[in-house]
C-alpha cells in the first residue's frame, strides 16, 4: 500500500475523518437544545426533534408526541434562520466528509494527493469548518 502522504498527512487524514464523522453525527442528532414544555423533556436539532407539541383538533387541546422525528417538510422547520442553519451546516458537513474521504484514499493510493491538492483540500476543509461554525 503506497502513499504519497507524509506521517503528518496520514495523521491529518485520520483526524479529518474523525472530525467529519463527529460533525455529521452532531448534525443528525436532535440534542442541540434541551428544555421542557408541558411538563415533558423536549430536545431538537436543525431538522430533528424529540417530544414536541402537536395540536389535537378533535379534542381542541395540545398534546406532546413523545418520540423523535424529522420535521414533516423543509418549510415546517420553525424559522427561515433555522432553515438557513440546516442548509449551511449540511453543506459544511458534506465538505468536511468529502475532504476526509479523499484524504483517506490518499493513504492508500500513491500520487493521489500532491502538495497543491493537499493545500486546496485544507482550504476546502477550512471552509467546511467555517460553515459549521456559522461564520461562513
Amino acid at each position: 500500500m503506497a502513499s504519497s502522504l507524509t506521517c503528518a498527512g496520514v495523521v491529518w487524514a485520520f483526524l479529518s475523518f474523525l472530525c467529519a464523522a463527529a460533525s455529521c453525527v452532531g448534525f443528525f442528532m436532535p440534542y442541540w437544545l434541551l428544555g421542557s414544555q408541558l411538563e415533558k423533556s423536549v430536545s431538537f436539532g436543525t431538522f430533528r426533534r424529540c417530544s414536541y407539541p402537536v395540536r389535537d383538533e378533535s379534542r381542541q387541546t395540545t398534546v406532546m408526541v413523545e418520540q423523535c422525528g424529522r420535521y414533516a417538510s423543509f418549510q415546517a422547520i420553525p424559522s427561515a434562520e433555522w432553515r438557513i442553519c440546516t442548509v449551511v451546516t449540511g453543506l459544511g458537513c458534506g465538505l468536511l466528509l468529502l475532504v476526509a474521504l479523499t484524504a483517506l484514499m490518499g493513504c492508500c493510493v500513491s500520487d493521489l494527493i500532491s502538495r497543491t491538492v493537499g493545500r486546496v483540500a485544507g482550504g476546502i476543509q477550512f471552509l467546511g469548518g467555517k460553515c459549521l461554525c456559522g461564520e461562513g
